[in-house]
């Protein structure tokens, strides 16, 4: 049944396509003259290794902005109740924009449909690679006139609770149609002619003329290495190394000691950090049906990053430190800033503790909260809590863009990776950082952080995933330990259902939220 709501869902999203593609051109026909600076580029020859009969390549192919920036600038409700808008941004006024058809963007990979490539060899089935216009590739200054780094993102979004993103390619930059270790195609050596073009529609969408949205290239395959082929962690590390290939600063003014007082200075609400939960998604139990898992986003909606620094309070004694140790601790201070990255304050939040058993790196205390909670007889949530995920600690990092569009946003944070953000056992001091507008991602499959439900009788509840928890109701601030802009936007609950089928087995199924449709790597609706 679900294999054919796939292939349902697959139909809807070329009939959606189809018509989105009509009213391209109708559009395009109402802006004659609208013209992009986008060319589609190649070099003459490509050469690439087939491993096993599989050739791992981005192919060469470049869009490359001449003579102004590309930018797509796409939200989506916060209630997920309505499709992806996308708006094309030719100016510094919102009177330049242009709006993109309903429909341009089924998903956060890009603008559906973009452009086609062409494989050929004589003698040979023509291989055909469609892929949609996500602009974020890895990025090369090609020109002496634009900026100094490049100011957009690497990449598309992945989580499906995403609500905003900015695609785009700077003035006199090339990027990247396809990652460096991109999809792997079987192809044998040998030497094959490639030819890529912007697919019509969007070509005259943009004023892209007909040269400029077409190119040819050779590739030569070789054979390489054999039993070798790129590995996830090789293409993770290579995405990785392009995301912060040209990041040297991180933008904040640096502080090297730890305060002298708790707190001084004040956060001012025009640069103030907004810590928001986004609703619990990939959701199953385990084999036996006693644990249910799931992924959990906290993520900074506000004008400023989330900055947060540990110090121990005996620096001499830190490199002695050994397991058990009562020097495991670090107290933690949040920063202020200012639109230019200077430091306006700071505040004593809490600690920061190393964790040896899985992590061997350092997490901030009670920065999110898991609980399961039941419903009644209506289906509505209650407020008794009736299974606690023990995790409560985490390591600050920007693992995913939630909505680039927020003001100030964050487009290439630096504290993106565990090994130099989270800290070895001898550190004296560490930063972590939540850039705004994107979140830290977390997927609860281990036993304690997973749910324990071997003993929860089948019905209906609420996952609840509360950011910056509150332990003082009524409090100040309700005791959270962050300072944030808005305290009423913290919390999410997803609805999901666990029941037992004909044949005994234990499962799960989460209430869709809005629109958005979760599909499981194995092809499978989750909700």
């Amino acid at each position: 049944m679900q294999r054919r709501a796939l292939t349902a869902a697959a139909t809807g999203v070329a009939l959606a396509l189809s018509g989105a593609l009509s009213a391209l051109t109708t559009t395009s026909a109402q802006a004659e003259d609208v013209v992009s600076p986008l060319v589609l580029d190649a070099p003459n020859r490509v050469v690439a290794r087939s491993y096993d009969g599989y050739v791992y390549s981005g192919l060469g192919f470049r869009m490359t902005a001449k003579g102004a920036p590309f930018e797509i600038r796409a939200t989506r409700p916060e209630a997920y109740d309505g499709p992806i808008a996308a708006v094309w941004q030719r100016g510094a006024g919102a009177e330049d924009d242009v709006a993109l058809p309903e429909g341009s963007m089924s998903s956060w990979q890009g603008l559906d449909h973009f452009a086609t490539v062409r494989i050929l060899r004589e003698g040979r089935r023509p291989r055909v690679i469609r892929t949609p216009g996500c602009f974020n590739g890895e990025a090369t200054k090609v020109g002496p006139t634009g900026p100094i780094s490049n100011p957009y993102p690497w990449g598309c979004p992945w989580n499906p609770y995403t609500l905003g993103s900015v695609m785009g390619v700077a003035q006199d930059y090339s990027a990247s149609m396809f990652p460096e270790w991109g999809s792997a195609l079987r192809l044998k050596p040998g030497t094959y002619e490639m030819v890529a073009f912007i697919t019509p529609e969007w070509r005259e969408f943009f004023g892209i003329s007909e040269a400029d949205g077409r190119a040819e290239s050779t590739l030569v395959v070789r054979k390489g290495r054999e039993n070798w082929r790129p590995t996830a962690r090789t293409a993770a590390a290579a995405a990785q190394r392009a995301a912060t290939a040209d990041t040297t600063d991180d933008g904040l003014e640096e502080t090297t000691d730890a305060p002298t007082a708790e707190s001084a200075g004040a956060l001012a609400d025009e640069f103030a950090p907004d810590l928001r939960s986004l609703p619990a998604f990939d959701i199953s139990l385990n084999e036996k049906g006693t644990a249910m898992r799931f992924g959990a986003t906290v993520w900074n909606g506000g004008a400023g990053p989330m900055v947060i620094e540990g110090f121990r309070e005996d620096h001499d004694h830190a490199a002695r430190s050994g397991p058990g140790d009562h020097e495991d601790h670090m107290t933690a201070y949040q920063y202020y800033f200012d639109g230019d990255g200077n430091q306006t304050g700071y505040e004593a939040v809490g600690e920061f503790a190393y964790h040896a058993a899985n992590h061997n790196h350092w997490h901030f205390e009670d920065f999110a909260r898991y609980n399961l909670y039941g419903a009644d007889a209506n289906g509505d949530r209650l407020e008794d809590v009736v299974v606690k995920s023990t995790k409560a600690s985490f390591c600050l990092v920007a693992t995913d863009a939630v909505d680039l569009t927020v003001p100030n946003a964050d487009m290439r944070p630096e504290y993106t990776d565990l090994g130099s953000q989270c800290g070895g056992r001898g550190a004296q001091s560490l930063r972590q950082v939540l850039a705004n507008g994107h979140g830290d991602t977390y997927h609860q499959f281990r036993a304690g952080q997973a749910f324990r439900i071997g003993n929860v009788p089948d019905g209906t509840y609420y996952i609840g995933v509360e950011a910056n928890p509150a332990d003082e109701p009524g409090g100040v601030n309700e005791g959270r330990n962050l300072q944030e802009l808005d305290y009423s936007n913290n919390d999410s609950f997803r609805k999901v259902e666990i029941f037992t089928t004909k044949r005994g087995v234990r499962k799960v199924r989460a209430a869709q939220v809005g629109v958005i449709e979760e599909w499981s790597f194995d092809g499978f609706l989750r909700n």
